[in-house]
C-alpha cells in the first residue's frame, strides 16, 4: 500500500488550494490513512511476535483501533456525536464480520480447514453480548417517559464505568490467569522480527500521520454526505469504520493465511470487544471536556440492531473452533446487506 502514500500531499494540497472540493478531499484523505493503518499493523505485529499470540492480538486490536480512536475524537470536537456512534457501531460490525470473514474467507482458499481455541472465542463472543446489553439499555432509557437529556447523560457516564471496569477485568482474564485460552500454535519459520526501536518508531510516526489525515476527513464528512446523498449513518457505519479498521483487515488476513487463526480472532473479535468495553466509555468521559456538547451510550435503534444481529451471526460461526472459507463467505454476505440496507435508508430513519 505504500504508492497510497501520495495522498498525502495531494489532500493536503486540496486542503490548501481547493477547500470547496469536499467529497475530492474526503476521499484523498481516507486513501491517506489506509497505508499509515498498514504500517500501524505491520509495526504492531513485529512487537506482537515476541509475545504470543494473546497478548499479540491484543496489541494488534488496541493499535489497530488508535486510528478509530483518533478519528472518533477528530468528531467529537467537531460537535459530530452521531457520526462517532456510527463509526463504533461501524467498527464493532465490521471487526466481527468484514474482517473476520475476509480473514476466514482467505485463510479457508489456502488452507481446507483451520482450528482456534473454542473457549477463547466463546469467551469474546460473551463479552461482545453483554456490550450489547449495555447500549441497548440507554437506548430503551432514552424513550421512558421523563427521560431528560442530564439523566441520560449521568446513566452513560455509569454504564462507561462499569464497561471499564469489565475491560480490565478481560484483561487480567486473558492475559494473567487464563493466557491458555487465547494462545495458538507459532508460526513456524517465522520472518526476521524488526529491531522493536524500528517498530516503534514507525508505529509514531504512522499514529501522527493518521491524527493529521484524520482531523481532515472529519472536516469534510458532514459536506460529503450531503453533496453525494448519501446518509451520514451510512458515511460513519461503513466509510469512516472501513478506514478506521485498515489495521485489522490487513493483520488478521495475514494471519489466516499463515494459518494462525487464534490471532486473526484475537484481533477480530478482541478488536470488537476493545471498541464497545473501553473506546466507547472512553470517548463518552472525554466528550465531558471535548466539544460543544456531552456524548451519550444511547446509539440509535437501528445501529443497536446491527450490532445485536452480528453478534448473533457471530457466536454461531465462531464457537465451534474451527473455520473454512465458506463460513467466512458467509459473515461477508451478511456484512454486504447490511451496507445495502443502509445505502438505500433515509439519513432520518437511520438517526433513529
Amino acid at each position: 500500500m505504500n504508492w497510497l502514500l501520495i495522498f498525502i500531499p495531494v489532500t493536503l494540497g486540496l486542503e490548501l488550494f481547493a477547500p470547496e472540493r469536499h467529497v475530492l478531499i474526503f476521499v484523498t484523505s481516507c486513501m491517506a490513512i489506509l497505508p499509515l493503518a498498514a504500517w500501524m499493523g505491520e509495526a504492531t505485529e513485529q512487537l506482537a511476535s515476541r509475545l504470543g499470540e494473546g497478548v499479540g492480538g491484543l496489541l494488534n486490536a488496541t493499535f489497530g483501533n488508535a486510528a478509530e480512536l483518533i478519528i472518533a475524537l477528530s468528531a467529537l470536537r467537531a460537535g459530530l456525536s452521531d457520526v462517532v456512534k456510527a463509526s463504533l457501531a461501524g467498527s464493532i460490525i465490521g471487526n466481527i464480520l468484514l474482517v473476520l470473514g475476509a480473514a476466514m474467507l482467505a485463510g479457508g482458499l489456502r488452507h481446507p480447514e483451520q482450528h482456534y481455541n473454542p473457549a477463547g472465542a466463546r469467551s469474546q463472543a460473551t463479552l461482545l453480548t453483554l456490550a450489547s446489553i449495555a447500549l441497548v439499555i440507554p437506548a430503551a432509557f432514552r424513550i421512558a417517559a421523563g427521560t431528560t437529556p442530564e439523566s441520560l447523560g449521568r446513566l452513560s457516564v455509569a454504564i462507561s464505568a462499569v464497561l471499564i471496569l469489565l475491560y480490565a477485568a478481560y484483561l487480567a482474564f486473558a492475559l494473567v490467569t487464563h493466557p491458555g485460552l487465547f494462545a495458538g500454535a507459532r508460526e513456524e519459520g517465522e520472518a526476521p522480527r524488526a529491531p522493536v526501536g524500528r517498530a516503534l518508531a514507525i508505529l509514531t510516526a504512522a499514529t501522527v500521520g493518521v491524527a493529521w489525515m484524520s482531523e481532515i476527513m472529519v472536516g469534510a464528512i458532514e459536506p460529503t454526505a450531503h453533496d453525494s446523498g448519501l446518509s451520514k449513518a451510512f458515511v460513519g457505519v461503513f466509510l469512516v469504520a472501513i478506514v478506521g479498521n485498515a489495521a485489522e483487515h490487513a493483520t488478521a488476513i495475514q494471519a489466516a493465511l499463515r494459518n494462525r487463526m487464534d490471532l486473526s480472532l484475537s484481533i477480530a473479535i478482541g478488536s470488537s470487544v476493545q471498541v464497545a468495553l473501553f473506546v466507547a466509555p472512553i470517548l463518552v468521559l472525554a466528550s465531558q471536556f471535548l466539544g460543544p456538547a456531552p456524548m451519550d451510550l444511547a446509539f440509535p435503534g437501528a445501529l443497536v440492531l446491527l450490532i445485536l444481529l452480528s453478534r448473533l451471526i457471530t457466536g454461531q460461526v465462531a464457537g465451534d473452533g474451527r473455520s473454512d472459507w465458506l463460513r467466512g463467505a458467509q459473515l461477508l454476505a451478511v456484512y454486504l446487506v447490511m451496507a445495502i440496507s443502509f445505502f438505500f435508508l433515509p439519513g432520518a430513519s437511520a438517526s433513529r
